[in-house]
Parts: C-alpha cells; sequence; structure tokens
C-alpha cells in the first residue's frame, strides 16, 4: 500500500520528543495516534495538548485532533507509519510490540538518539530491509526481503515537556533543525513534512547518526553540570571539556573506519576549533548553536532528574566500545560514563560538578 497524506500514522513510546512530533503532524491534517504511558494519556485526553517552539509558534489541539491510547495492540492495529520514540533501552521491548500487533506492511522510522536501534528492530523484527542502518563496515550484510520496512531518521532539535493537572501538557521545541530520514521511501518525507518539523531525505544515514552521537556526547555533561544549555556553552571552559571529549570520540571513529558526517552543516572536524574560540568569537560564529531556549537542558539531565535510566551506554558507552576494539584510548568518554553512572546510582538528579571535576582524569 502507498503512503500518502491520509496515512495513518502511531507515536510509538510518544513522551516529550514524540509528543511534538504526533502534535505537529495533527496539527497538520495527519491521521495521528500517540502510544503512551497512562498519565500522560490521561492528561492529553483530558485538556489536549500544546505545542510551541522557539520561532514563537504557539498551538493547541484539542484531544479529538489526535487518537491517544495505551494499549498496543489498539494503538498499531491500522498503524500504515510507525514513528519509534522511545528510549534506546527500551527498542527492543518496543519492537517485539510492533512486531505482534502492527500490520505486516507497516513502515517503521527510529527516531531515536544513538546508532544501534535499527539493527535491534531489525533482530526483533526478523526483517532485514530498510535503510540506513549504522554499523562497523567490517558488520554490514546484505538486507533480508521482507515486507516491513524499517527507516533510520535523526532528530536534531529538544523538546521540553511541562505538565500541570489543570491544563494541555506543553511540548516545547527548544533548539531548531532538520528532521532527517532515509531515502527510498516514496511518500514518506511528503507525509512527515509539516510546519514546525522541516524534513529532508538523506542516503547516508548511518553517516549522519554517527555525527548526530558526536554531538550528542554533550548531553552528559549538560547532566552533570546543571546548567541551561545555553549558559553551558556561554561558559569557555566547558566548550573546552567538550571539544576535547569530541576530538577524542572523532579519533577512535577514525581508527575504525566511520566517517560521522555534519548536522546542519558543520563538519564534526570543526567543532573542536569553534567551541575553543574566544567568547566573543564564538558568540559570533556559533550562532545557531546558541539558538537555543533559554531554559532548555539536556534529555539526560531530565533523567538523572526524575531518576529515570540513561542513554549513557548508548553515547559514551558506544564510542568506549570502540574504543577497546581499536586500542584508541578514550579516558574523557570513560571518566564521564563512571560519572553519569554514579549520578544514576546516587538518585539525586544532577551531581552539579564543575568542569574541573569532569576533566580530571
Amino acid at each position: 500500500m502507498a503512503i500518502d497524506l491520509t496515512s495513518r500514522i502511531v507515536v510509538a513510546g510518544a513522551g516529550s520528543i514524540g509528543c511534538y512530533v504526533g502534535g505537529c503532524l495533527a496539527a497538520a491534517g495527519r491521521r495521528v495516534g500517540l502510544l503512551l504511558r497512562p498519565t500522560l494519556a490521561d492528561s492529553i485526553g483530558r485538556h489536549g495538548l500544546r505545542i510551541t517552539d522557539l520561532e514563537g509558534a504557539d498551538r493547541s489541539l484539542p484531544a479529538s485532533a489526535l487518537t491517544v491510547a495505551t494499549d498496543p495492540a489498539a494503538a498499531l492495529a491500522e498503524a500504515r507509519i510507525v514513528l519509534v520514540t522511545v528510549k534506546c533501552g527500551a527498542t527492543g521491548t518496543m519492537a517485539g510490540l510492533i512486531a505482534r500487533h502492527a500490520p505486516s506492511d507497516a513502515v517503521v522510522v527510529s527516531l531515536q538518539n544513538g546508532v544501534g536501534n535499527l539493527a535491534v528492530l531489525r533482530a526483533h523484527l526478523g526483517v532485514g530491509r530498510g535503510e540506513g542502518q549504522p554499523q562497523e563496515p567490517a558488520q554490514a550484510s546484505a538486507p533480508d526481503p521482507g515486507p516491513l520496512r524499517l527507516v533510520a531518521g535523526m532528530v536534531p532539535f529538544n523538546v521540553v515537556q511541562t505538565r500541570s493537572d489543570a491544563t494541555a501538557p506543553r511540548f516545547h521545541r527548544a533548539t531548531s533543525g532538520t528532521l532527517l530520514i532515509g531515502a527510498g521511501e516514496p511518500g514518506l518525507r511528503e507525509l512527515l513534512d509539516v510546519p514546525g518539523m522541516a524534513v529532508a531525505e538523506r542516503s547516508d544515514m548511518d553517516a549522519v547518526l554517527w555525527g548526530k552521537l558526536v554531538l550528542n556526547l554533550n548531553n552528559a555533561l549538560n547532566a552533570l553540570c546543571d546548567l541551561p544549555l545555553a549558559q553551558e556553552l556561554a561558559d569557555a571552559r566547558w566548550r573546552r571539556l567538550l571539544a576535547a571529549q569530541i576530538e577524542e570520540a572523532l579519533a577512535v571513529l577514525k581508527a575504525t573506519g566511520i566517517a560521522p558526517t555534519g548536522v546542519e552543516g558543520v563538519p564534526p572536524r570543526a567543532i573542536p576549533f569553534i567551541l575553543r574560540l574566544p567568547d566573543w568569537l564564538f558568540r559570533r560564529v556559533a550562532r545557531r548553536m546558541l539558538a537555543i531556549d533559554p531554559a532548555a537542558r539536556s534529555s539526560m539531565w531530565e533523567d538523572l532528574a526524575l531518576r529515570r535510566p540513561t542513554e549513557i551506554d548508548y553515547m559514551q558507552g558506544a564510542i568506549l566500545a570502540l574504543a577497546e576494539k581499536s586500542g584508541v584510548a578514550a579516558p574523557i568518554s570513560e571518566r564521564v560514563l563512571r560519572l553519569i553512572k554514579s549520578a544514576e546510582s546516587a538518585g539525586a538528579g544532577s551531581p552539579k560538578l564543575r568542569p574541573e571535576q569532569v576533566a580530571s582524569v
């Protein structure tokens, strides 16, 4: 069945990113269902949802604008497109639900952090056809035929969720960027490309996802410092630490034959140089990097604040796994991973560290 503007879209595991994406799609008249946790489902069912963005758009949707469900069977039964937005650690569980309940010809799109989600989806769904599975070149294999298609995706922006008992939950896009999806699925980009969420196709999604992972190494630093992202990046000490961590990661990737591509047009190798610029020059050169809502923080900071497991094993952990194979040292990533694990165990939110405390290896 061909994809067109009437195709039913289900956001599987709708949290902050998923509800923003689903809200933008529903506001544009797409047929959207959200599969999500009971508390959020109840709030949206009673009040609808509100989506806002960095450019000043502010849209409220009634509950009737989309379908809200907590039952995977009910949510996925008629899905034509499944947008997977769960955290990396929940990918396998969600893949099992999709395998049991979604139509066999559905298109499954991973809109997640990290580089291994398509491999997990493929393994659980028992299919191999799809675009942009990131992996080491030596592990590449020919895809297996199958009716269900898998598509890699990359969400470049940050979404902040605000909830109260009396009003619609608000999902605020706090940074900018174009959502990218793997090329080759006719009609998919046109279906997803709506106001508030520009979408483009790429044929090199493996390189795109590695490039995003390199940038996402800052998620952990932001979680450790307990500062808004804009304030963190305004501090040259944190920028220097991030620059050193990115250089370390790029050396590991080079040693394993992985060539990440830039996100929003900035080559990864240029980012450490830009981060080390003096404050006045950094503000001028990195205006797009600094286009951040003043209150925005990383999703990893939010995970620590809410006492949830973080995605550190899929960020710094992915770099360390490659470092072990290649024999290239990655001491900063190792230290950052240990500090995040310690904060997870403590269960007290961000440890509020200074940059020199993180940098001491």
